[in-house]
């Protein structure tokens, strides 16, 4: 249960995508902070859309104020589940992001892109569960660049590479469920030359939440390569809701 009250500020709370951590926001971070902005980045398990969501819902339970709730690629997806249920989230931004509607699974979605190459350059590997050996996705490294991070320099694509963290099967295979965007007022950010999640499908998908959109030159890790720009939409965001 969220603990909501009139004397607690707006906490922003970033929520990265799959094959990142909270130090993908580290630009954005830094500049909100810079502008008095509460900030939370939360860490995404990356294990499936009903795991992560149910984690992420409970670092905004455990919040004592208003949320604004940023998600990145993935993130999009986990927030707009997360965010349903509750009391205390109060608007939506997403980064190359996607939201999802009810029943859609994202290896469905990002198959119809005619943007995305990702799915040309992930790689299988097995984990360990409960019941059995599961699959989780790494990005081919040599295809991080192309796929990924199109407007870095190559030594920041290839660091990208390296230290990627997984993201399994789940999130791509699971079907989303009641998205907090059809209530919650939004934002999102597209970038135009994004190759992972796919412009089209991220358009699309901002599009139908009924979102500001801002269209801005650049590649599916917009928040490292232009962070102020996001910054810039979610404190446009923070002052709508505030």
């Amino acid at each position: 249960m969220s603990q909501t009250t009139t004397s607690s500020p707006l906490t922003v709370v970033l929520v990265h995508g799959a094959f990142a951590d909270g130090s993908s926001w580290a630009g954005v971070i830094e500049r909100l902070r810079a502008k008095g902005v509460q900030v939370v980045a939360a860490a995404n398990p990356l294990r499936g859309i009903s795991i992560d969501s149910a984690y992420v819902a409970s670092v905004f339970a455990q919040i004592p104020g208003p949320v604004l709730a940023v998600g990145h690629s993935y993130g999009g997806a986990v927030i707009s589940n997360a965010a349903t249920g509750a009391s205390n989230v109060v608007g939506l931004v997403y980064v190359a992001a996607f939201a999802p509607d009810e029943g859609e699974r994202l290896g469905d979605v990002t198959a119809s892109s005619k943007d995305s190459v990702l799915g040309t350059a992930l790689v299988p590997h097995q984990y360990p569960t409960a019941s059995g050996p599961g699959t989780e996705f790494f990005i081919d490294p040599g295809k991080a660049r192309d796929a990924f991070a199109g407007d870095l320099t190559d030594a920041q694509a290839a660091l990208i590479a390296v230290i990627q963290r997984p993201v399994a099967d789940l999130a791509f295979g699971e079907p989303s469920g009641p998205p907090a965007w059809k209530k919650l007022p939004s934002w999102a950010v597209v970038a135009t030359s994004d190759r992972a999640a796919g412009t089209d499908v991220v358009r699309a998908h901002a599009e139908r939440a009924g979102a500001q959109i801002t269209a801005v030159d650049g590649s599916h890790v917009i928040m490292i390569s232009k962070p102020q720009v996001v910054a810039d939409v979610i404190e446009s965001a923070i002052a709508k809701v505030s």
